[in-house]
Order: C-alpha cells, then structure tokens, then sequence
C-alpha cells in the first residue's frame, strides 16, 4: 500500500525537498524535450542547482559546492562551447524511425520500475557509521582528512592540474606573424 504523505504536518526540510524535487524533475524533462540545444543547456544548468540544493539538504556542503563548480561551471561551458561550434540550430535533423522511439519509451518505463522497486525494497542505514556519530560529510573533517592523511598526493594532483593548465595556455595562443 502507498503511503501518502500529510502535507500539513511536514517540516521545512520536507517542504525544501518537494519543491527541489520538483524543480529537479521538470528541468530534467524541459532538458530532455526542448527542441533548441541552448535552452537544453540551460535547464540541465538549474537541473544541476537544484540537485546541489539536495546534497545541502544532505549536509553535504563540499560535496554541492563541488557540483555546482564541476558541472554547473566547467562541464555546462564546454558543452555550450561545443554546441556553438557545431551549429546544430539547423531544423535538417533526421526524424526516428517510430520503433526506435518505441524501444526507447519501453526502455524508460523498465527503468522506472526498477528504480521504484528499489526504493520500495531499501531500509535506512543502520550500524557502525550512525553509532560513532562523525560527520563525515563536513568540509573540516575532509579538510583534516586532505591535508593531514592524504598530503602528497593532494599536492602532486595540484601540480599535475597546474601544468595541465599551463600547457592549455601555450598550446591555445596563436603565434604572431609578421608583417
């Protein structure tokens, strides 16, 4: 039997969640169905927020701020970068055939029944992490556990991305000719 939920009763953080949660899943669709790239763009980019949103509601701070950088920020440019080189406004795509499009709606509903079978059948968490009550999700203990246990390959890994990032720079300037 399905349990409904009383609205009336809930808290903020349930009221948060709804609203996130709904945000989440029409962006998701307006991504999916929009027929320019750029406004896919731009609804998968509040999709993304929207999903920071339930890693805070997590306490997952570093975690949000992380997503909001890596995919918000880096991932979203250089796929509008690539929409605009592609051009891909032109009204030429080729239609589907109808049974791809039926393989894909059959495909989307198995998922969905799967994914609610899961969420059915889980039970919460229960044992030794809920005991010792750490957070491990707070930006201070991944800050210790970075720069106390993990020191060295912090830093290699913050070499490797700055020559990474300097090799972009010389390899991207353009040459001068002259005159």
């Amino acid at each position: 039997m399905i349990h409904i939920p009383d609205f009336a009763h809930a808290t903020t953080i349930q009221i948060v969640f709804c609203v996130l949660a709904f945000i989440t899943v029409i962006t998701a669709f307006l991504a999916i169905f929009s027929r320019t790239p750029i406004h896919s763009a731009l609804y998968l980019v509040i999709c993304f927020f929207s999903i920071a949103g339930h890693y805070l509601l997590l306490n997952a701070q570093f975690l949000a701020i992380v997503h909001i950088i890596v995919y918000s920020g880096a991932i979203m440019i250089l796929f509008l970068f690539t929409l605009m080189l592609m051009n891909l406004n032109k009204q030429n795509e080729v239609h589907k055939p109808r049974i791809t499009r039926l393989g894909a709606i059959v495909s989307f509903c198995l998922i969905c029944i799967v994914l609610i079978l899961v969420f059915i059948n889980s039970k919460p968490i229960e044992g030794e992490y809920i005991a010792t009550g750490e957070d491990f999700q707070s930006i201070k203990v991944l800050g210790n556990v970075l720069l106390n246990e993990y020191m060295v390959p912090f830093e290699f890994a913050s070499i490797l991305l700055l020559i990474a990032m300097i090799g972009v720079v010389l390899l991207s300037k353009k040459e001068k000719t002259d005159k």
